[in-house]
């Protein structure tokens, strides 16, 4: 899922600031240990033996937390403070969400750590703005990252067309700042994921905005942009408009996530509430070596949804 305009911004500012400050931290740090052992620490050991020096350090380090120390963290540590959404309110968005999707959608229950590198291999995020581990994995910063590995899993073992779902409180390290903002949020996400024989690109894009828009209502506001000419752009006004119910406007302005979405873009709200977004990328492609593989991803937060009432 990438970000509103406000979003996009402080995390530019955000991540020059963290990698300037990181930069000098690990400049004073490498110059206190003898030359080479950078390279020992990132190349010289295998993952389980990094794991276990780094496990080694944690737990000498947890040993001197005292519980003052853990109430204080809890109060002031923005990745650990509850949510101020209402759990039986987000329940019911859930469960609309699931009853709402069509039976050719599989849902998938996401661990809550995936892969080191799972965003920054195949959607070239940062690794600044997720919260790596010391296991070798990363907590969950987007599931439609998730679900695309999972779809080319399913696509290489010969599943023709592949149709995922799944909703996951995730965590990101780049903060956000304003009311209701938190360094953790649920979304619901969309992919779908299968070898382009022509018209590929446009059914996917029906089956995604039709569910959006039987969520939605009629005051689903639903647009795309298309950031290089291409068939689809044809296609969304002969074949995908009729299909839907709602207008499916063109944004011409949008310029956030050029580089992150392979050619069109999606927006997704109700009313004037932005919701989430969405688009084709390469992540399918990239991950099975296969050009012709289209990826298509939507995702909308569900406590933003709950906020404003479904």
């Amino acid at each position: 899922m990438s970000l509103t305009i406000r979003e996009n911004e402080a995390r530019i500012r955000w991540n020059f600031r963290q990698s300037r400050a990181m930069g000098q931290v690990s400049e004073r740090f490498w110059a206190k240990l003898p030359d080479g052992s950078r390279d020992a620490l990132v190349d010289g050991l295998s993952q389980s033996e990094l794991q276990s020096v780094l496990l080694d350090v944690t737990r000498e380090r947890a040993a001197k937390v005292t519980p003052a120390r853990l109430l204080q963290r809890w109060q002031q540590d923005r990745f650990v403070r509850p949510s101020s959404i209402d759990p039986r309110e987000l329940v019911k968005t859930q469960q609309l969400l699931w009853e709402r999707l069509p039976e050719t959608f599989d849902g998938v229950q996401l661990s809550p750590v995936t892969p080191l590198g799972t965003c920054s291999a195949i959607a070239t995020i940062n690794q600044n703005q997720v919260v790596s581990t010391i296991r070798g994995t990363e907590v969950a910063s987007d599931p439609t990252n998730e679900l695309a590995i999972e779809a080319a899993v399913r696509r290489r073992a010969g599943q023709d067309r592949v149709h995922l779902a799944a909703c996951q409180r995730v965590i990101r390290a780049q903060p956000f700042d304003g009311p209701g903002m938190f360094a953790h949020f649920e979304l619901f996400t969309l992919v779908s994921s299968a070898r382009d024989t022509g018209s590929c690109r446009t059914e996917l894009l029906i089956e995604h905005l039709r569910f959006w828009q039987d969520v939605l209502g009629d005051k689903a506001v639903l647009s795309f942009t298309a950031f290089k000419e291409s068939a689809l752009r044809d296609r969304i006004e002969d074949t995908v408009r009729p299909a839907l119910e709602v207008a499916f406007t063109e944004d011409t302005e949008r310029t956030k996530s050029e580089n992150y979405y392979a050619g069109t873009a999606l927006d997704i709200g109700r009313g004037s509430e932005g919701l989430g977004d969405g688009g084709f990328t390469t992540w399918t492609a990239d991950l099975l070596g296969d050009a012709k593989e289209r990826c298509l991803t939507s995702c909308i937060s569900t406590e933003r949804l709950t906020t404003i009432g479904v």
